[in-house]
């Protein structure tokens, strides 16, 4: 397998930069047997069966976009440069991983500004990031940092505009509960209340899991033998409960379907054993065809990268001919692309 395998020519015009409003207006492509239909999100529940169970991204994002000044003290004066800062995760020692721009600008044990109570200093710097830490922690960095950071968008988004009010709302799930992620799990974006009580009316039943979905989510595949490539590394959390729902609902007959290639990522892990099991830990699998799936029979997912991890998963699941001929369609009928665009319920044969 070649990384070009996994190329497409996308239309600059179908890039989402804005959401559906209302969410679950979107347009949903549904893919089952070797047919296509072209449906809208909020018609999900009559493409499902009472039993089947949606796996649902719990993860919060967190504002992790700041704005500093580094403020040095030299022979001249006091001097200042803008900063700009991307959180990536915290560290068991309380510092923060982040990528700086510029870093190299930027020396060890300097204070970068956000705001009159939040600074940081400079810890550390390698393999192209910075180890920071702050002046605060617990629930007092928690709410400086949500007054003075942006949600951080997709760097395809962030290159047309500026993040602002509406994307706290837009790039965060109706049942975001636990903070740690740099990136939404963007296929659960299109889910609102009214849907959640149409799918629960439809007797689909709802499992959350916990991924703090990170940066390297959007990193590139560099190498051209796709097999060669390492994954990043992400936070993930499998309730003993969750396992459970989804054991019986595989045993019931109904169908496991994640919402998301975050949620079909930390399923998959937690069944590395041979069926789903309680999981806490840093997962770095990566799926790409000839993959064998354990416990997913479905995926509602976004339209995604050419060449990426992402694409690779989803050829993995319906195979690189469909999948090929799905986006093809896509682009045809000129569906919105990416974090901010329409959906697809992916259905193997």
């Amino acid at each position: 397998m070649k990384l070009d395998d996994f190329d497409f020519e996308l239309p600059e015009r179908l890039i989402a930069t804005r959401p559906a409003r209302p969410r679950s207006s979107a347009r949903l492509l549904v893919a089952q047997g070797a047919g296509i239909t072209d449906a809208v999100v909020r018609d999900l529940p009559g493409f499902l069966r009472p039993g089947d169970r949606l796996v649902l991204n719990d993860t919060r994002v967190i504002p992790a976009r700041l704005t500093g000044e580094r403020r040095r003290v030299g022979a001249d004066g006091e001097s200042a440069a803008k900063i700009e800062v991307t959180l990536l995760e915290p560290r068991a020692d309380g510092t923060w991983a982040a990528l700086l721009k510029p870093l190299k600008k930027v020396r060890e044990g300097e204070e970068i500004v956000f705001s009159p109570g939040l600074m940081a200093r400079l810890e550390a710097k390698a393999d192209g990031q910075a180890v920071l830490r702050f002046n605060m922690a617990g629930e007092d960095f928690d709410a400086a940092l949500n007054a003075a950071g942006a949600m951080p968008l997709p760097p395809y988004i962030a290159a047309k505009r500026p993040a602002d009010a509406q994307d706290r709302e837009d790039y965060q799930t109706v049942w975001a509960r636990h903070a740690g992620a740099v990136a939404a799990p963007t296929a659960s974006l299109h889910f609102d209340a009214e849907l959640l009580a149409a799918l629960e009316a439809r007797g689909v039943g709802f499992t959350h899991v916990t991924l703090h979905v990170g940066a390297g989510t959007f990193l590139p595949v560099k190498v051209d033998d796709v097999t060669q490539h390492r994954m990043h590394g992400e936070w993930g959390h499998v309730t003993a409960r969750a396992a459970a729902e989804i054991a019986a609902t595989r045993a019931a007959g109904g169908r496991v379907i994640p919402v998301g290639t975050t949620a079909l990522r930390l399923i998959e892990t937690a069944a590395r054993g041979g069926q789903i099991a309680p999981f806490e830990g840093v997962t770095d699998i990566f799926i790409y065809p000839g993959f064998e799936f354990r416990v997913t029979d479905a995926l509602m997912t976004n339209f995604h990268l050419p060449k990426s991890t992402l694409m690779m998963l989803v050829s993995a699941l319906m195979g690189q001919e469909r999948v090929r001929a799905l986006y093809d369609h896509a682009i045809a009928a000129e569906y919105r692309f990416f974090s901010y665009g329409d959906a697809s319920l992916l259905i193997p044969e």
